[in-house]
């Protein structure tokens, strides 16, 4: 704390080391919040650590890092993920009629190429030897349900993969269609399932 014409000020760092200043009229609600500020930045800093232990990309300096999975065993794995593209009426009534071809067969093979793709895509993502991809292109009502499965024997799983091709094929139906409307939106891309490996199995509720 410090004092400049008549204000006395708080002087702290915060959480992510950032030099922060607030004045007050009085010093008691000066040092009242530097000390109060100084607790919260600690503890987020504490937080950050307890943190970076847990999420498997970060070394001990906090830097990002491929993970070595040569000592896992490899088991079988599966995930499944989703996604949905909103579309008008007007779009849902001219997919049979696309002059591009059909699109929901076009977003199958696009999420399927995509699947083995991701290794290249998503830079800390282990490059899988897929045993199974499969993309389902559903319409239903207000628009078009992707539904993607991915499988591997592996050290690692495979939900990224199954997100990958989710999101490639709700992106492919965009490009399939955005000629009638671009207000087109791909919403709810989200993993549905997984098994396999140290965790073993997880549903979305």
């Amino acid at each position: 704390m410090f004092a400049k014409s008549n204000r006395f000020y708080a002087d702290w760092c915060d959480g992510r080391g950032a030099r922060r200043r607030k004045a007050f009229t009085t010093p008691e609600a000066a040092i009242a919040h530097e000390e109060s500020e100084k607790a919260a930045s600690h503890e987020m800093r504490k937080n950050s650590r307890a943190l970076r232990k847990r999420l498997s990309h970060y070394d001990k300096a906090g830097e990002a890092h491929m993970v070595d999975v040569s000592a896992k065993a490899a088991t079988r794995r599966e995930a499944v993920a989703e996604a949905f593209v909103e579309l008008n009426e007007a779009v849902l009534g001219a997919l049979p009629k696309n002059p591009k071809g059909n699109p929901l067969e076009v977003a199958r093979f696009a999420g399927i190429q995509a699947a083995k793709q991701t290794a290249a895509l998503i830079p800390m993502c282990h490059p899988l030897p897929l045993s199974f991809v499969d993309v389902e292109a559903t319409v239903v009502a207000r628009g078009v349900r992707i539904r993607a499965t991915a499988a591997t024997t592996a050290g690692t799983g495979v939900e990224m993969e199954a997100m990958v091709a989710a999101s490639i094929a709700a992106l492919t139906v965009y490009d399939m269609t955005k000629a009638l409307d671009k207000g087109i939106r791909i919403r709810e891309v989200a993993l549905v399932s997984k098994s396999g490996g140290k965790s073993g199995e997880w549903r979305r509720g």
